[in-house]
């Protein structure tokens, strides 16, 4: 079992921590400190070490931060955690809704004039620094040790796990064919520093298991411009890897790693929306130039290979087969009598039947009744409830070597109410919109977003999250640049994986978000078509939709054409993967509205 069902917080430890904060930030000369939920390596995933946000405050969101004040403590975290946060934190921490409150107006605000807040300047970006610095008015910011390290006194020591070779089969490309590729983008730069845990192991075409669910290997590296990588890593991590490598890498330990940026003359490229504030101080304290600009591997990643797309596909294949033999399982148990740690444990067994899974590609979030109402929902034995009548959110995914899924299906229980059978039915003819797109290239996730919500605009109802996020190809769940969404400026090109996944949540009621993932490609040409290279997805994920939850009369005859087409589809592809009792229901399920 890869899930467990602790709880990893709890709101009673806030309060003496905060006390011990508060007084390292009085011996530290500091009037305040921020806590990011981050580590030096930037990525969204951190490790148990780095969870320093989660150990003080207790919200264990995937994004946020706490600015710690002698009098105040606020909790900065956006709509995806606004129900969560108020569950988690004690009351001497106060919840700020973010982005809406601006991190530097509310110290601006917060702190007297000429205050001193510190940060550690291995947690920050380059570019939340330059944001900050740009709105905290007389407010003085001062890089430090961190505050949390000196007083979380049974810290965990830095992942050590042993790092292990991505198949070149299931890459499409040999890791010394992409440090050349890339080395010839860097222009000017005399080399690029990688700090993406995501962008180092797609790079050298490895992984690893130094945060769950996400198979990482921490370290950083230095891509040159003539064709080879520095990577600074515990060499105790490289011991399975053999000659993987090859002499295109030179190893170095972590410790050298600012010497080393301290010596390399330049000019050096980084990328300020990833790059730690460490970095560009000491190339800037070496006098060495530096080149602003994307990570070199960012698009790259994000526009898979035919053999990542490939495997994606089989992935996704091996996970509908799950998805079906869990949904005909949930269909036969009698109201009530599950719980969400049932749900939970039967799905993650179904995978593990596959004899294929590597690990879950994020903690199943199992939301029954209002628990569905909470967007990034993680059941313990504190918070499980009983299924009972009413809708159930199932938001889930798998890591296989050959690809990263990522399904949510939103399920009635006994007989749903008119009031979730509209939602759902609202969050549906969105998914639709999306699915059934066709754009003119060079449009971005923030040029569709709305698409999604306009059923549940015209309604005067929303969905306080992005439509969709990328995905890696057996990597982060949650990959960039990409993005279906209001804040999505980087380009759809053919390759990118998406989520593709409104929803609707009624706090304290029921949540609604129906899930596939789709990938870009190029859209077949249409008579009379006046538009070239145009755009379109095709859909990954193959799981039936729940009929059951259908308005039907709130679906335009296209949006049940799509429907019936997509359940074609499961039924053509899933149902030879089982047999039994999940065929039989696999074929009722998928059948015409």
């Amino acid at each position: 079992m890869f899930q467990t069902f602790t709880d990893a917080t709890s709101p009673e430890q806030g309060p003496p921590r905060l006390t011990a904060l508060r007084a390292a930030m009085a011996d530290a000369g500091l009037d305040g400190f921020i806590i990011p939920r981050a580590d030096a390596h930037q990525g969204e995933y951190v490790a148990e070490r780095d969870s320093r946000l989660a150990w003080l405050t207790g919200f264990t969101g995937s994004a946020g931060f706490c600015v710690a004040l002698a009098d105040t403590a606020g909790v900065f975290v956006d709509g995806r955690y606004r129900v969560q946060v108020r569950a988690q934190v004690a009351d001497v921490f106060t919840p700020v809704d973010w982005p809406e409150v601006s991190l530097g107006e509310w110290i601006a605000e917060a702190v007297a004039q000429d205050g001193v807040v510190g940060f550690d300047p291995w947690l920050h970006t380059v570019s939340q620094l330059r944001d900050l610095e740009a709105s905290v008015g007389s407010v003085n910011l001062r890089r430090c040790a961190n505050l949390v390290d000196r007083i979380w006194e049974d810290q965990p020591p830095p992942p050590a796990t042993r790092a292990f070779v991505q198949p070149v089969d299931l890459t499409g490309e040999a890791h010394a064919s992409k440090i050349d590729r890339l080395a010839q983008t860097l222009g000017p730069a005399t080399c690029a520093v990688i700090t993406l845990p995501d962008s180092l192991c797609w790079l050298l075409n490895i992984r690893g298991d130094d945060v769950p669910r996400t198979p990482f290997v921490h370290g950083f590296a230095i891509l040159h411009a003539q064709g080879a990588v520095t990577l600074f890593i515990n060499e105790a991590k490289l011991v399975e890897l053999g000659d993987h490598l090859g002499p295109k890498v030179r190893v170095a330990p972590v410790d050298a790693f600012l010497p080393v940026l301290a010596s390399l003359g330049g000019p050096v490229q980084i990328d300020p929306a990833s790059c730690p504030v460490i970095i560009a101080d000491t190339l800037r304290d070496a006098g060495t130039e530096i080149i602003d600009a994307a990570d070199p591997c960012a698009l790259p990643k994000a526009c898979k290979s035919q053999a990542e797309l490939d495997g994606t596909r089989a992935a996704h294949l091996r996970d509908g087969a799950a998805m079906a033999r869990f949904l005909c399982w949930l269909d036969q148990q009698p109201v009530g009598s599950l719980t969400e740690i049932d749900i939970v444990t039967r799905l993650e067994a179904e995978r593990a039947a596959t004899n294929a899974l590597r690990d879950i590609s994020f903690d199943t979030i199992s939301g029954a009744g209002p628990n569905g109402a909470i967007v990034h929902y993680r059941v313990t034995e504190t918070t499980n409830r009983r299924v009972n009548q009413g809708v159930l959110l199932v938001d889930s995914g798998g890591q296989y070597v050959d690809g990263t899924t990522d399904i949510t299906r939103t399920i009635a229980i006994g007989q749903a109410s008119a009031e979730e059978k509209r939602a759902f039915t609202l969050v549906l003819k969105g998914m639709i919109a999306i699915s059934k797109l066709r754009w003119p290239k060079g449009l971005a996730g923030r040029d569709m977003d709305a698409l999604a919500r306009v059923a549940l605009w015209e309604q005067g109802m929303d969905y306080g999250h992005g439509t969709g996020h990328g995905v890696g190809s057996y990597l982060s769940v949650h990959e960039g640049p990409q993005r279906l969404a209001r804040t999505g400026t980087v380009p759809f090109l053919p390759g990118m994986i998406l989520s593709n996944e409104p929803g609707f949540y009624k706090e304290g009621a029921f949540g609604i978000r129906i899930e596939n993932l789709v990938v870009v490609q190029e859209a077949p040409a249409l008579p009379g078509q006046t538009v070239p290279d145009m755009l379109c997805f095709e859909t990954l994920t193959y799981a039936p939709i729940d009929t059951d939850l259908i308005d039907i009369d709130l679906l335009t005859r296209a949006e049940r054409d799509w429907l019936n087409s997509y359940h074609t589809d499961v039924l053509a592809r899933i149902g030879p993967l089982v047999d039994g009792d999940v065929s039989h229901w696999l074929t009722r399920a998928c059948a015409p509205i």
